[in-house]
């Protein structure tokens, strides 16, 4: 069968690839095409475009890329017409797949969606939209189970893909030595995978410095962004950067610094204890503050539906703040074991491994057998 699958940042890339695989040991003889970014070619995927061309982040950012916006969508459409799919499946990345999902329907194309779009948090109204557009929809979080039945819409709950990322990882033992850390404990830096978040959070986050100086800061950084970018973040040497390396930081931190999103769940499931913060553009903020439904930023705190980690957003996420719910979460040992035990909590609202194989399997079944659409 043929596939078009789209996932528009890093980590509907990593899901996207995962899933792939999957789909390819179950249908070996499949053609993959779409939009994603190395691990979906790495994956099998022939790639269209890749993801960052389009990744804008804000209201702001995605108005002043409507143009190059709208040209990618209309090459999509086309690409994926000449392409002649059996399905299109679509990654998350709202506002570009669901348009993808209205043309795809309009042309009588089949269409999975993979990993819902935030709908809960905001725009409601799209359940509708997904009604008419998607033949089936496939949820990682547990409360989105709930959130569509409240709708009237039948969704698949097949754990979540992060849990399979971290099960699979192996600890690089050298890793420390390789990457120039010396022997003090770790403060994990999680800034995002975008620029426009990344210089928005990074220099708060690493003001912090002078006020911890028995411990070493080190910064998650991604490919998708030059080592020489972020060279303007080492403070003359005093932070380190590592490239594609989250796990392996995590698995040695003892603190983390997180910006809202995946990293958050990542990080949890290392058991860091961690503190969420986010700064945005401030006509951004406020438009999002009128319209957003829910009360917290972090999944973490969402599945749990109460704020076992602290959130500082906006002003509050100012230096002396950040510095004094990290200096608890590092040397508190009622603040570590609250973080403990609402950790394991939340694995056991997770569910099992295996959702990349167990979407894969759901897919293959509805195509074998004709979709029951929503």
């Amino acid at each position: 069968m043929k596939y078009y699958i789209i996932s528009g940042e890093r980590s509907g890339d990593l899901h996207a690839s995962n899933l792939i695989k999957e789909i390819k040991a179950l249908d070996p003889s499949s053609q993959v095409r779409g939009i994603g970014g190395d691990l979906s070619k790495e994956a099998g995927v022939e790639v269209f475009k890749h993801y960052k061309e389009i990744s804008f982040m804000g209201l702001i950012e995605v108005l002043a890329n409507i143009f190059k916006i709208s040209q990618y969508l209309k090459a999509t459409k086309k690409d994926m017409l000449e392409f002649k799919p059996d399905v299109l499946i679509l990654v998350d990345f709202a506002g570009f797949n669901m348009r993808m999902a209205k043309f795809a329907k309009e042309n009588g194309l089949k269409v999975f969606y993979y990993i819902s779009p935030k709908i809960w948090a905001w725009n409601t109204k799209r359940v509708e939209k997904i009604k008419r557009y998607v033949d089936r929809m496939f949820v990682i979080l547990p409360f989105e189970r709930e959130f569509y039945k409240k709708f009237g819409v039948k969704v698949d709950f097949v754990g979540n893909p992060i849990l399979d990322s971290v099960k699979d990882f192996k600890p690089n033992l050298n890793f420390r030595t390789e990457n120039g850390l010396d022997q003090r404990p770790v403060i994990a830096i999680l800034p995002g995978s975008r620029k426009q978040e990344i210089e928005r959070m990074l220099h708060f986050m690493l003001s912090l410095l002078p006020a911890f100086k028995d411990y070493q800061f080190v910064v998650a950084g991604v490919s998708n962004l030059t080592l020489d970018y972020y060279q303007m973040f080492r403070r003359g040497g005093e932070v380190k950067i590592v490239i594609d390396k989250t796990y392996d930081l995590l698995n040695i931190a003892q603190g983390a610094l997180v910006t809202s999103g995946t990293a958050t769940l990542e990080t949890a499931f290392f058991k860091v204890p961690q503190l969420v913060g986010y700064k945005m553009n401030l006509i951004t903020f406020w438009l999002g503050k009128a319209v957003v439904k829910v009360k917290f930023i972090s999944l973490v705190n969402l599945i749990l539906g109460r704020e076992l980690i602290k959130e500082l957003i906006q002003d509050n996420f100012h230096p002396n703040l950040i510095r004094d719910e990290l200096r608890a979460l590092l040397t508190d040992p009622v603040r570590k074991k609250e973080i403990n035990e609402g950790y394991e909590e939340l694995l056991e609202k997770m569910g099992s491994s295996g959702a990349s194989k167990r979407t894969a399997e759901l897919m293959l079944d509805s195509l074998r057998q004709g979709v029951n659409s929503l």
